[in-house]
C-alpha cells in the first residue's frame, strides 16, 4: 500500500536530531527526503558515537530512508542547483539557527519567491523570534528554560540530566504534525506557509499540571523525587530484585487494596479521597513498600497488580527494553544492516498506519551518496554538468563501502 506521504519530496537542510527526527519519519511515511549537506563534512551528527571506521551509528539511526546530497554552498553553481530541488519539492526542514538559513540563500523570502506552494518548517532551540531567539542552544538547554529541568530529581539535591533526547525527539513529531497539517491547508488551496517549531514550546507544552497549579496558587511545582506530588500512590518503588512504577488514580484505590489484601485501607479516614491520600503520602507510600518487600521480586508483584488491572509497569534498563517481546514483536526496536557498521539495533517508527501505509525505510546515506542521482533527476544536470562539479569541489562525497 502507498505511503502516506508517497509523492511528498522533502528538501533537509536538518542536523543532528530534531530536525532529522522529522524527516525520518517523513522517509517512513513514503517521501522522498533529500538531505542538503554541507561540504565538507556534512551533519556533524556523522562524527557522533559510537562511530567505527569512519561511519557513525547515531547519524544511521536518525537519518534511515534519505538521500544524501553535500554540496558547497559558497559557490553561486551550488546554490543555483539547490534552488532548482527547492523549485519542485513540497517542503523545506531546516534547524540551524535563526538567519543561518536566510544568509545560505533559503530563507523563507527566497525560497516562497521560488515556490509559492511550499511548506517550510523552521526547527530551532527558542523560535523565529522572542528574546532568546538568537542565543545557540540544544535539547537541555531549552529544557532548563522550560522549568522542566527543575522537576527532575530528589527534591533535596540539585536537579538531574536525562539521559535521551525527549526534547530533539518530541519536537521532531510537533513539527511532523505541524508539516502535515499544512500540507492538507495546502492541499485545500491556501498556498504555502513558514512554520516555526522550537524545542522550548515543545517543552513547555509538555507541563501537564504544574503551570496552571502555579497559576492558581495552589501548589509550588518542585522535584519530587521518585513520588508524585499531587497523586499518590504514583511513583517508584522497590521490591527485592528491582523497581516498579505503579500508579493510582481514583478508580484504581479500590483495586490496589484488593491486590494488597488490604479492604481496611479502603475504610481509613486518611487515606479516604485523593486530597487525603496526599496529604498522608508518606504514610501511604511506606504501606505500599512494605507490602511489595513481602513478595518474592518484581514478577510477583507485577503478575498481582496487573491481575487487578491496578497500572504498573517495571522499571527496565535499555538491554531489557531492547529484548521485550512487546517491542519486538511491534518492530518499536528495529534491527537494521548498514554495510560499515554490520546488523544493529535502533528505534522503530511511533507512528502506526493500520492499512499498511508505513515502512521500514533504507540506511541511512553515506555523504554525497546521493549527489549525481539527485542533480540528474531533480536540476537537469548531465554527467559533464556533475563531472565538473566534482572535479571543482563544487559536490562532495565519500567512498561507499561494497555491500
Amino acid at each position: 500500500m502507498a505511503g502516506l506521504l508517497d509523492g511528498v519530496r522533502v528538501v533537509d537542510f536538518s542536523q543532528v536530531i530534531a530536525g532529522p527526527a522529522c524527516t525520518r519519519l517523513m522517509a517512513e511515511l513514503g517521501a522522498e527526503v533529500i538531505k542538503v549537506e554541507l561540504a565538507p563534512s556534512g551533519d556533524y551528527a556523522r562524527g557522533l558515537p559510537l562511530v567505527r571506521d569512519g561511519r557513525s551509528a547515531y547519524f544511521c539511526q536518525h537519518n534511515q530512508g534519505k538521500q544524501s546530497l553535500c554540496l558547497d554552498l559558497r559557490r553561486p553553481r551550488a546554490r543555483a542547483l539547490v534552488e532548482e530541488l527547492v523549485k519542485k519539492a513540497d517542503v523545506l526542514v531546516e534547524n540551524f539557527s535563526p538567519g543561518v538559513i536566510g544568509r545560505l540563500g533559503f530563507g523563507w523570502e527566497q525560497v516562497s519567491a521560488l515556490n509559492p506552494g511550499l511548506v517550510m518548517c523552521s526547527i530551532s532551540a527558542f523560535g523565529q523570534d522572542g528574546p532568546l531567539a538568537e542565543l545557540p542552544g540544544f535539547d537541555f538547554i531549552a529544557q532548563a528554560y522550560s522549568g522542566i529541568t527543575s522537576m527532575i530529581g530528589d527534591p533535596d539535591g540539585p536537579p538531574s540530566l536525562t539521559g535521551f533526547a525527549v526534547g530533539d525527539t518530541g519536537t521532531g513529531i510537533t513539527a511532523l504534525a505541524a508539516i502535515n497539517a499544512a500540507l492538507f491547508a495546502r492541499s485545500r488551496g491556501q498556498g504555502g506557509r513558514h512554520l516555526d517549531v522550537s524545542i522550548l514550546d515543545f517543552y513547555f507544552h509538555a507541563h501537564e499540571i504544574n503551570v496552571e497549579m502555579a497559576s492558581l496558587g495552589a501548589w509550588e511545582p518542585q522535584r519530587t523525587g521518585q513520588h508524585h506530588g499531587t497523586v499518590t500512590p504514583l511513583g517508584i518503588f522497590a521490591t527485592r530484585d528491582g523497581y516498579l512504577y505503579i500508579v493510582v488514580l481514583e478508580p484504581m484505590w479500590p483495586r490496589l487494596c484488593a491486590a494488597m489484601e488490604r479492604p481496611d485501607l479502603e475504610r481509613d479516614p486518611r487515606f479516604a479521597g485523593a486530597p487525603n491520600r496526599v496529604g498522608n503520602k508518606d504514610a501511604l507510600n511506606a504501606i505500599v513498600q512494605d507490602w511489595l518487600m513481602t513478595l518474592p521480586g518484581r514478577d510477583a508483584a507485577l503478575r498481582i497488580l496487573e491481575k487487578a488491572r491496578v497500572p504498573v509497569a517495571p522499571v527496565l534498563s535499555v538491554r531489557e527494553a531492547m529484548a521485550h517481546s512487546h517491542m519486538t514483536a511491534r518492530g518499536t526496536v528495529r534491527d537494521i544492516t548498514d554495510p560499515a557498521l554490520g546488523s544493529f539495533q535502533v528505534t522503530g517508527n511511533p507512528i502506526r498506519d493500520l492499512g499498511g501505509g508505513t515502512t521500514i525505510p533504507g540506511r541511512a546515506p553515506f555523504l554525497g551518496e546521493h549527489n549525481r542521482s539527485v542533480l540528474a533527476r531533480h536540476a537537469g544536470a548531465s554527467d559533464a554538468d556533475l563531472d565538473a562539479l566534482e572535479r571543482d569541489g563544487t559536490l562532495v562525497s565519500e567512498t561507499v563501502p561494497p555491500g
